[in-house]
């Protein structure tokens, strides 16, 4: 029964991942990590004496265990990954927001000479000159 689960877990990733690529909610270089894991959950899921013979390889006393330390060091990449992504966000952000007050700052020093400019051409010219 409970491969039967985990099979319909893994099926259920590998279709929401797809989909979301269609319908380009995720990027592809997000995907891979998520097609991958379905796919090996899949794989344990039709093949469950991949995981004891994990197991027995590498010499983990239960199954359960290798499961969940793998399951633990996944979670910890995919969060060291995504702190590093949020981090190159928010440089970028903070880049773009000083490019974008610089270029403010150049719009308004354009519009206030612009102004001044035009100011100074309904005036009268001053006397015994021509008009700047």
């Amino acid at each position: 029964m409970i491969a039967y689960i985990g099979i319909g877990i893994a099926v259920l990733i590998i279709v929401a991942v797809l989909w979301m690529l269609l319908t380009r909610q995720l990027r592809e270089k997000y995907a891979v990590l998520w097609l991958l894991l379905g796919i090996v959950l899949l794989a344990l899921g039709l093949f469950p004496g991949l995981l004891t013979a994990a197991t027995e390889a590498i010499g983990v006393q239960l199954p359960v265990n290798l499961l969940f330390a793998t399951a633990i060091a996944v979670l910890l990449g995919v969060t060291l990954h995504l702190s590093w992504e949020l981090s190159q966000s928010e440089a970028e952000a903070r880049r773009l927001a000083e490019e974008v007050a610089i270029i403010g700052a150049r719009l308004d020093a354009l519009e206030a000479a612009q102004t001044s400019g035009e100011k100074d051409v309904g005036q009268d010219p001053p006397a015994g000159g021509r008009p700047s």
